[in-house]
């Protein structure tokens, strides 16, 4: 027997579906059709949908029967149809569904958003929700989703109705970026009764507003319920573009988001109006491979005591790089992408010009997994040889198992590479590899223990190494993470795990950074920070970074200084001096600067450390 949805949610996070609506509509399904009848007159197009969702990766698929109740479809006159519409509905799903993939039989409201509440209507709402949920439970759906209310009483109904069918019953609310329903209702006044009700197996955020406001709403909406809770917001907020109105945000955005929500304490993510099977694989892809979704292995930290023979290397005498840092110099680095090619030369020249202008390290990414780059670490060796500067190479947990981090950390060092940035990584997203996935045996928090301890002479099966490595090991920051509690205790857990500098993500807000810095302060676990230093190029470049970078805070008056640009050359110059000045005005509490060659112009890094 299948696994019930409610056990799977507890075992692990689920991925709904997207818009059915804007799919339908994209297929030349106009806005004035019942898009509930289309189940019965156009079938195939509502499977070509439910098809694509599975195809992308959803666990969970919604019937096309939103507003297939009585009410609803007397609208059309089709109230004598809805048993024939919401079958049709369940059947469509069911089958694009298979075994795999749960089927939720999707139930809208029958009262139309800012219509006040009339007790003498719950009896016949009871009937006609009644009635619509027995035909989904009857159509073979595993659970019921009843979707984008607001007015608490007709939930209250519509989920004592629904529950009659014995099925799990899920209530979503629409809520606007205030947190508030069209009546006014307080998301802080819905919750805690949903929470209550034994009828709601599950409760939900949906449309209403975009992934960045739904974040807010899903941080309140977790300290007022016990039970599981799935968001899925619009594809952001719909734009009219020569009359129509086009939802903008990428699959990208939201997909960042989705892995926020995840993280949060969301146990579904999915997606509504604007949202099309793009923003779900990529979505699904994500929260698929997600480290915080994935049982990492369990490194247990070695002690002096377990190989007392060690001498370990001490910590400036590990790198050039360490010991300017931490004999208290400010340092530099610049960020340098290896190439899409076999050929180094012009990647080795651009590490040429920053060392010959007295850069102190090359800071190596681990590139982009949407094309195939050179391995960043052929790349540090390299560079490392035949450039003489110091590599800071990135090293994410993505792509390789425990073994095969132990054995290139160790190959590594034995070529000569003594700087590793210990990274989680991101998923593997869509490219010219759609189906290339994740690893994530550890995080961060993991790769630097497991750094640590071959530093100590051990690997993680507790076997010896010896020599011992001796690996500066750095981690990643970000002072303006979405969820600063959470960024701030994953910090402190990579420093435990011996952590010996940070580098932050680009910082353009200075005081948010030293919020951050204040409470890493306050807990006693700093180390070395280095900020990172993102030059802006032009006033896209800022809205780029500030609208589509999650974390990323571009402040307002650097965007509107930006948009003052009227040349290409002017915003580089206006990037560069902003920059500039984010360095001053930071210097005092850093301990130095990595500054981005933004599209590989390594001169404009430069500028900003000249």
């Amino acid at each position: 027997m299948r696994e019930s949805i409610l056990d799977r949610l507890q075992r692990a996070p689920l991925v709904f579906d997207g818009a059915m609506g804007t799919m339908l509509y994209t297929r030349g399904v106009f806005v004035n059709t019942c898009f509930d009848e289309v189940c019965l007159s156009r079938p195939n197009l509502v499977s070509e949908v439910h098809d694509a969702y599975v195809a992308a990766g959803a666990d969970v698929i919604e019937s096309n029967s939103f507003g297939a109740n009585r009410i609803k479809l007397a609208r059309y006159g089709l109230a004598d149809r809805v048993r024939e519409i919401n079958l049709a509905a369940a059947r469509l799903a069911r089958t694009a569904a298979g075994d795999e993939v749960y089927v939720a039989g999707a139930m809208g409201p029958c009262l139309n958003p800012g219509t006040n509440w009339r007790p003498e209507l719950a009896a016949e709402l009871a009937e006609v929700f009644a009635e619509q949920a027995g035909i989904l439970a009857e159509g073979g759906v595993d659970l019921l989703y009843l979707e984008t209310f607001t007015l608490p009483e007709e939930a209250r109904v519509a989920a004592t109705a629904a529950a009659a069918t014995g099925l799990p019953v899920f209530v979503s609310f629409a809520f606007g970026r205030n947190g508030e329903t069209a009546l006014g209702t307080k998301l802080e006044s819905v919750l805690p009764e949903l929470d209550g009700n034994p009828a709601v197996a599950g409760v939900g955020i949906n449309c209403g507003v975009g992934p960045a406001d739904a974040y807010d709403l899903v941080e309140r909406a977790l300290a007022l319920t016990h039970k599981p809770l799935v968001v899925m917001p619009n594809a952001g907020i719909p734009k009219d573009v020569d009359g129509r109105l086009i939802y903008m945000s990428s699959p990208e955005y939201f997909t960042e988001y989705t892995k926020r929500f995840i993280e949060q304490g969301a146990r579904g993510v999915g997606g509504c109006c604007g949202t099309t099977p793009e923003h779900i694989r990529m979505a699904a892809k994500t929260v698929k491979a997600l480290s915080g979704v994935k049982r990492h292995v369990t490194i247990a930290a070695a002690k002096a005591g377990d190989r007392p023979d060690v001498k370990m290397v001490p910590p400036r005498q590990k790198c050039r790089f360490a010991n300017l840092l931490l004999s208290g110099k400010k340092v530099t680095s610049v960020e340098l992408t290896p190439p899409r090619s076999t050929d180094l030369t012009a990647f080795l020249d651009k590490a040429r010009q920053c060392h010959y202008a007295g850069v102190d390290a090359i800071n190596i990414p681990d590139g982009p997994r949407a094309s195939a780059r050179v391995s960043p670490m052929i790349a540090a060796i390299t560079l490392s040889r035949e450039v003489g500067i110091e590599p800071i190479l990135h090293y994410c947990c993505r792509d390789r198992n425990l073994i095969g981090m132990q054995s290139d950390l160790l190959g590594g060092y034995a070529a000569g590479l003594r700087n590793v940035l210990a990274i989680t990584g991101d998923p593997p997203k869509l490219g010219d590899y759609p189906d290339a996935t994740g690893v994530f045996d550890v995080d961060a928090i993991g790769l630097t223990q497991v750094i640590a301890n071959l530093n100590r002479g051990m690997d993680v099966g507790g076997n010896p190494i010896d020599p011992p490595a001796g690996i500066f090991v750095g981690v990643g920051l970000n002072p303006c993470a979405v969820d600063p509690e959470r960024e701030l205790s994953r910090f402190i857990a990579k420093v435990d795990a011996g952590a010996e500098y940070a580098i932050t993500q680009p910082v353009f807000d200075p005081e948010a950074l030293f919020r951050f810095l204040d409470q890493i302060e306050a807990s006693g676990k700093r180390i070395p920070v280095v900020a990172g230093v993102w030059p802006l190029v032009s006033y896209k470049n800022a809205e780029f970074m500030r609208n589509e970078v999650p974390g990323v805070v571009v402040p307002d008056r650097l965007l509107e200084r930006m948009s003052r640009c009227q040349t290409k050359e002017d915003g580089i110059a206006a990037g560069i001096e902003i920059a500039r000045e984010i360095c001053a005005a930071v210097a005092d509490r850093v301990q130095g600067f990595q500054v981005s060659a933004p599209f590989g112009r390594v001169q404009i890094a430069l500028d900003v450390l000249g």
